[in-house]
Formats: C-alpha cells, structure tokens, sequence
C-alpha cells in the first residue's frame, strides 16, 4: 500500500517527523471535506488571516459549519511511515487518529510521565511504537 505523502504542511491537520530510539517515525492527518456541504476542508478558525491554533472546534471554509475538536479530530485517520526500532523494518500503516493518554519513560527528567500518544504496532514483529505528543 503506497500512501499519498501530502504536498504541503496546509493541506494537514498533524504532521510530525520524530527519531525513536534506533527507528523514526514519519505520520500525517489529512484534512477532511466538510460533512455538510463537501466543498471546502474543515479547519482552525481564522481571525485576521492568522489561524487559531489553541481553537476548541473546527470550521468550514465555505459554509461555516463548525465541529468541535474532538468530534472531529475522532474521525480523521493517521498515515505513518516508520522504521521499527525494534527490528528495523521499514512499513506504512493507517491508524485511527485517536491520542490515548499513557505511562511513558522521560529520558530526559528519569521518570515516568503522563503523555498523549498515538499507538500503533510494527507490521513485523507486532511491537508497540508510540506518537507522543510533543512535550514541554
């Protein structure tokens, strides 16, 4: 399955590239059209030309049909490109959008913490490998 890299950052609701460990990880969310009037794609509000990132909800371009963020978010699918860093197989796998909040181990500070990720498992040798949303 050869999945549709997206031309532009734009046409996205999440792009991410991250190294794990010995393996990286490549996952985009498309856009979706919008349910009402399938004309335009739902986004952020605009105010001012400037898109608001922080935004609760979601909206139509066209005829301002307005989701909330996690309504929406909940339909949308992940397209990921990876390398394993378990057993080093390079895959691509489509996985519900859906962050679920886990136990994961913070290098940095030595602990465990408390993070929003996006799971799915290796194609090959059936290990979990973690989006975790970018921490402060």
């Amino acid at each position: 399955m050869a999945l549709k890299f997206p031309s532009s950052v734009e046409e996205c609701v999440y792009f991410t590239r991250r190294l794990i460990k010995d393996g990286k990880v490549v996952a985009w969310v498309f856009k979706e059209l919008c349910p009402k009037c399938k004309k335009s794609l739902m986004g952020k509000p605009k105010e001012k030309g400037k898109v608001k990132i922080r935004a609760k909800k979601y909206v139509c371009e066209s005829c301002s049909y307005t989701l909330p963020k996690e309504e929406y978010e909940n339909t949308l699918t992940t397209n990921v490109q990876y390398t394993c860093p378990h057993c080093k197989h390079e895959g691509e796998i489509q996985v519900p959008f859906k962050r679920r909040k886990m136990q994961v181990f913070d290098e940095e500070e030595q602990k465990k913490i408390t993070a929003e990720v996006v799971r799915f498992q290796c194609q090959k040798c059936g290990q979990n490998i973690d989006i975790t949303k970018k921490m402060k």
